[in-house]
């Protein structure tokens, strides 16, 4: 790229994409702990797990492994979930989880988790959710990070147990939790069967965001939006298979939440060359990058944006645009929110002219292009 009036920035790096202000809006918290901490947990609770060491158990959750679907996949979280049902386990996950984005500068995490699978030693629900915010509560206090939850509803569990899922989601709204989300196995799972859950949430003026079109087709994505009126879309690789749904999501700006490795891991796409985000973004649609699980596909905010980088071409200018939009899409109230991009817009800006300051310049076309610095983002939706 050249021209007299396109500032040239400088080349994507670790350390400054590690530096660039980030979202994390579709992150399951029993899907990122420390490998160090489950070992820990699971000595102080007396669990038994699969591997006793750090690579056996590494290795026994799938971490970072090409998997042989979805389901295979999940099977991780029998291994998480065995050590998250305790109060103190959970204080600790969420805690560790918001410290771990902070250091990476992931200035706002969505922290999602279903508590139903955290009973089974009999925790209350409501339990459960103030030991998670409080973790959440303490590392903002010690990091300056932002954290608030989405309560999840299991695809596979009868709808009932959904609407007291939906009816926690409620009580908690103002309080730390913003929203409310459909996870586990699509196939054979429709988000209609759990429609009451979802109204109840409508009805109270809940966000709604729900897996779909990860390991099922675009039907599944039509239902979360037709049906059960969400507001973001959790994965959606499989959109691209219908073009009239394709547009009207991007129309009515329906955010998908995009996570690179997790679909390569899963199977949801064969490799990143084949991964859609880089058509999504190029067609206009409000694409944001996450993390999906930092333990089981042994990844960060930062790997992410790294991989939309070098195997998908998102100049640094790109990938401004994606962690604008990240925030845009974040369930927050509308002047908290543009309160935020204000301050991220001037923190980007802030980055990019201290690395260009730091390193020179590279020509216009060369390896790690320089790019056009990006516009400031507008604040409306």
């Amino acid at each position: 790229m050249s021209g007299p009036t396109r500032e040239a920035l400088p080349p994507v790096t670790e350390e400054l994409v590690r530096a660039l202000p980030k979202t994390d809006l579709h992150c399951h918290l029993d899907g990122s702990l420390r490998v160090a901490t489950i070992l820990e947990l699971a000595e102080q609770q007396g669990v038994k797990l699969p591997a006793d060491t750090t690579d056996g158990l590494a290795k026994a959750i799938h971490m970072g492994q090409i998997c042989e679907s979805l389901e295979d996949y999940l099977t991780a979280f029998d291994v998480t979930l065995a050590v998250l049902q305790t109060e103190e386990a959970l204080y600790r996950a969420a805690h560790e989880l918001a410290t771990d984005c902070a250091a990476e500068n992931v200035r706002y995490l969505e922290v999602r988790y279903s508590p139903v699978l955290h009973t089974r030693q009999g925790l209350k629900p409501t339990t459960i959710v103030d030991a998670v915010l409080e973790g959440l509560r303490v590392a903002k206090r010690e990091t300056g990070i932002k954290s608030n939850v989405i309560i999840c509803g299991i695809r596979h569990m009868d709808p009932v147990t959904s609407v007291r899922l939906a009816e926690l989601a409620v009580a908690y709204k103002g309080k730390g939790v913003v929203g409310f989300d459909l996870a586990g196995a699509e196939e054979g799972h429709p988000a209609r069967r759990h429609r009451d859950a979802v109204q109840l949430i409508l009805d109270n003026n809940v966000n709604v965001t729900i897996h779909a079109g990860e390991a099922f087709g675009p039907e599944s994505i039509a239902q979360a939006v037709h049906w059960c009126g969400a507001h973001r879309i959790g994965h959606g690789v499989r959109l691209r298979e219908s073009g009239d749904l394709l547009n009207y999501v991007n129309d009515h700006r329906i955010p998908l939440e995009m996570c690179p490795s997790s679909n390569v891991q899963t199977g949801s796409v064969p490799n990143f060359a084949a991964h859609p985000l880089r058509f999504y973004f190029d067609f206009g649609l409000r694409v944001t990058v996450n993390t999906d699980n930092r333990l089981v596909t042994d990844t960060t905010c930062t790997k992410e944006l790294l991989i939309a980088h070098r195997e998908m071409g998102f100049t640094l200018e790109d990938l401004c645009t994606v962690l604008v939009q990240g925030f845009k899409s974040a369930f927050l109230p509308f002047r908290e929110k543009a309160d935020l991009l204000r301050q991220v817009n001037a923190e980007i800006a802030d980055v990019l002219a201290r690395f260009g300051r730091a390193a020179p310049v590279p020509a216009a076309g060369a390896a790690g292009a320089a790019v056009r610095g990006p516009r400031p983002a507008r604040i409306t939706p």
